[in-house]
């Protein structure tokens, strides 16, 4: 079963005379099977051009489609942020035309009617605060 295949032989279009083991073959040798001569084992070649445009179409369509849902993520992401911001613009909008008397009196109003929510609401408040501060000294 050893063959060994001359550089101006048509079948071997890859430019390696079969006797390193196949190391060399070129993309053009269309799937043959050989057993070198200094190798000892079977060297099997790739389909040629066909498998090689194949494999970049493969990867082109697999590209476009992963560009596709990147592409989809960020039109979600802009739609998400674009609603997030307006409500944001609202809540700020009802920030400036508030009476801070009144939001001072409302608050008192609740932690009288509720101690034990505004004393573990005070707490929490305090324990993100201190966090927050602690953290930006570093």
């Amino acid at each position: 079963m050893s063959q060994n295949f001359g550089n101006n032989d048509p079948q071997n279009t890859g430019g390696s005379k079969g006797t390193t083991g196949g190391a060399g073959t070129g993309a053009t040798d269309a799937g043959t099977t050989r057993e070198a001569s200094t190798g000892g084992g079977l060297t099997t070649t790739g389909t040629g051009g066909t498998g090689t445009a194949t494999a970049r179409e493969g990867l082109t369509g697999t590209a476009q489609e992963y560009g596709q849902k990147i592409a989809d993520a960020a039109t979600t992401a802009k739609d998400y942020l674009g609603d997030k911001l307006s409500v944001a613009k609202d809540k700020i909008g009802d920030l400036q035309n508030v009476d801070y008397k009144q939001v001072a009196d409302d608050a008192k109003q609740y932690a009288r009617q509720n101690p034990g929510q505004a004393l573990l609401i005070s707490a929490a408040a305090g324990f993100v605060l201190g966090l927050l501060l602690r953290n930006s000294r570093r």
